[in-house]
């Protein structure tokens, strides 16, 4: 799942049934995940017979009922999500745990999703290879491979790559293949900005010397990677990349952690700069938000006014009209406006209120 699958279901109709769950990676744990979605399952089918009738939901219930019946409980993560609607059907195993219940509403219930999102360390992986270039989405030590409705994985095509380099001595051959090679690798940048533009988060590249400086050279998005992975990993399965790198990703998170202080210092001194929840809101909705600086801990509710400019903190997230979580919700604004986002430890950021923004202008 990816943020893009995330806006796909904000498009469901009544009835949208939504489950989830916490599961287990390894036995013998996961013997109770079947019998705890075989219970769930049951909930929802009872629920949506009683609210519409057995022969209204008949339909919905054979999606639910094939959806479960695909899955392999011996491979899941620590979270197992299910969206069945009128026209979908859809699982996700995800690497964070997930509450247990069953929704059913009119649109499919993704606030725990998005909060997990929000707050998981996540990444892209590029491994480079002429063969076949892939692209992963990582959370943590895990990492999804991109392929369905996608231009991954991308094959070179070219000379040095499918088509084989001309026998002709008064050619460089050695020039021809590097050109090549830059030329299928701008193509692979190319491809890869849609992702980064819509997710703009930090960027692992993998691949042999020779791969990553042609990418270096050609990428215009070389100011996004954390680290590189130097290595042939053409096999190497999702599962043992995302072991390899997330070791260097977190070192890398947390340089940045440390780093970002300075950053957020030089924009106070510069005026380009905001702090406390109301104030940070307010420029993140006009889309002036480059860097959000959070403490991990720090949750607040609110009440936001009819401009969607201001918000007042709320004692109570309960209540009719409330924000349960504003600054999750700042979070995620910053990130559609293309900003990022840094967590740093709880009680780093008091004199802004444990929340700032540094500004694009």
């Amino acid at each position: 799942m990816n943020r893009q699958d995330i806006l796909a279901l904000a498009e469901g109709s009544y009835p949208a049934v939504t489950i989830t769950l916490p599961t287990h990676r390894t036995s013998p744990d996961n013997r109770q995940d079947p019998i705890r979605l075989k219970n769930l399952q049951s909930e929802a089918a009872n629920r949506l017979t009683a609210e519409l009738g057995k022969r209204e939901v008949a339909a919905v219930l054979r999606a639910l009922d094939d959806l479960v019946a695909t899955l392999d409980h011996q491979y899941h993560l620590d979270g197992l999500a299910l969206f069945v609607g009128a026209d979908l059907a859809r699982a996700y195993r995800l690497p964070f745990t997930l509450p247990e219940r069953v929704i059913v509403d009119e649109r499919f219930f993704t606030r725990d999703l998005v909060y997990a999102f929000n707050r998981s360390p996540r990444y892209w992986v590029l491994a480079l290879s002429e063969q076949a270039t892939r692209l992963f989405e990582g959370t943590r030590d895990d990492l999804q491979e991109l392929t369905s409705g996608t231009p991954f994985p991308m094959v070179h095509g070219g000379r040095g790559g499918a088509r084989t380099l001309p026998n002709d001595p008064a050619i460089n051959v050695s020039q021809l293949r590097d050109e090549h090679h830059r030329g299928f690798f701008r193509d692979v940048d190319a491809a890869l900005g849609s992702y980064m533009a819509a997710d703009p988060l930090p960027l692992v590249v993998v691949g042999v010397d020779r791969y990553l400086a042609f990418f270096r050279e050609v990428s215009s998005r070389t100011d996004r990677i954390v680290t590189t992975v130097t290595g042939n990993h053409d096999q190497t399965s999702a599962h043992d990349l995302g072991r390899l790198v997330w070791s260097l990703v977190r070192e890398s998170l947390a340089a940045r952690r440390n780093a970002v202080f300075d950053e957020l210092n030089a924009a106070v001194g510069g005026q380009r700069s905001a702090s406390t929840l109301g104030e940070v809101w307010r420029f993140a909705q006009e889309g002036r938000g480059q860097t959000l600086v959070v403490e991990e801990g720090y949750h607040e509710p609110a009440t936001i006014d009819e401009s969607g400019l201001h918000l007042q903190p709320a004692p109570d997230a309960t209540e009719p009209g409330v924000l349960d979580d504003a600054v999750d919700a700042v979070i995620a604004t910053v990130l559609e406006k293309g900003g990022r986002v840094v967590f740093v430890d709880d009680g780093t950021l008091p004199e802004h209120g444990r929340i700032a923004l540094i500004l694009r202008y």
